[in-house]
């Protein structure tokens, strides 16, 4: 199929034509956006005739959102939700299997230029990050938590090496009102220069976030209610940002497709695993040297795609 040329949304995602022919949507399929944000997929999804179901934990997102429920009137459905919970939304309305699923993991562009949101310090704001702007913000959890619990998040979410030097200098700065205050703690602890290639805040604030909104643990749980409702056939397509997002979706995908798991016949009484629930699983794919030209934030991205089989889901199997 052709290219769909986007025409409704402020912001291109990334992969854009490469989800897109992944999915190839057509009249009468059901798919699920997972993460609509500016509406990018979920608008090139309805322009080739598909009726689709978005998610956004994000108020405003769905308040901008209406614009486009308003245009295609009875074939988009703007679920205020976490995508995790997706078959729990669609069953209250009758959709029990859907045609395919797309997520654009993490935070969004227009969450990252908004100062107010403070999900990055290139604008000054609010130490905030949450994506549903309810719960525990990120002043909340650097100001209160101990420099151990600070350490671990900046280790395991951001892979800061130094996370102990990083989490010291946090709380003995404390207490942190905005994202500037945080970036400049981070760059004392770490001896940043002005010409240093990447600013080493960006691992503390990719890691807090993650930590505020939950999200590996979404991740999880979303890709398990997409591989639930997915009907035989229907295509899942996921595009991550960072190693720890991607690392989830390809083990998902390899588990699910069998990769690496064979009963040896040599072994008697050797029980074998459920039926793949997924086949045709793609490689890594990489944004070209033209996007990245066009859209910087493309850089760090990676899709991986696949079609659902007619096994249980494994959700359901277990």
């Amino acid at each position: 199929m052709m290219p769909l040329t986007l025409t409704a949304a402020p912001h291109i995602p990334v992969l854009f034509d490469e989800v897109v022919a992944a999915i190839a949507p057509a009249p009468g399929m059901t798919i699920v956006d997972a993460t609509f944000g500016a509406g990018g997929y979920t608008a090139a999804l309805l322009e080739a005739g598909a009726m689709v179901h978005a998610f956004d934990r994000d108020p405003d997102a769905i308040t901008a959102g209406q614009t486009l429920v308003a245009r295609y009137e009875g074939r988009l459905a703007l679920h205020p939700a976490r995508f995790s919970a997706m078959r729990h939304e669609l069953a209250r309305m009758g959709v029990l299997q859907i045609d395919a699923v797309v997520m654009d993991i993490g935070v969004s562009s227009m969450q990252l230029d908004q100062g107010e949101r403070g999900f990055a310090f290139m604008h000054d704001g609010p130490l905030d990050m949450r994506m549903s702007k309810d719960g525990e913000s990120a002043a909340d959890f650097l100001n209160t938590a101990d420099e151990e619990a600070i350490a671990n998040v900046l280790y395991h979410y951001g892979e800061e090496r130094q996370s102990r030097r990083v989490a010291r200098a946090i709380v003995a700065a404390r207490p942190l009102a905005t994202t500037g205050e945080l970036a400049r703690v981070v760059r004392r602890a770490l001896g940043y220069k002005p010409h240093d290639q990447k600013d080493p805040a960006t691992r503390t604030f990719q890691a807090v976030r993650i930590h505020v909104n939950d999200e590996l643990a979404e991740l999880k749980a979303g890709l398990a209610a997409a591989e639930a409702l997915l009907k035989e056939g229907g295509v899942l397509a996921v595009v991550s940002f960072h190693s720890l997002e991607d690392r989830i979706v390809k083990h998902f995908l390899r588990s699910g497709s069998g990769a690496g798991r064979a009963v040896s016949r040599h072994l008697p009484g050797e029980i074998a695993g459920p039926a793949p629930s997924f086949t045709q699983v793609s490689k890594s794919i990489r944004p070209t040297e033209a996007e990245i030209a066009r859209n910087p934030r493309a850089r760090s991205s990676t899709l991986r795609h696949a079609i659902r089989t007619g096994a249980p889901a494994r959700s359901m199997a277990a």
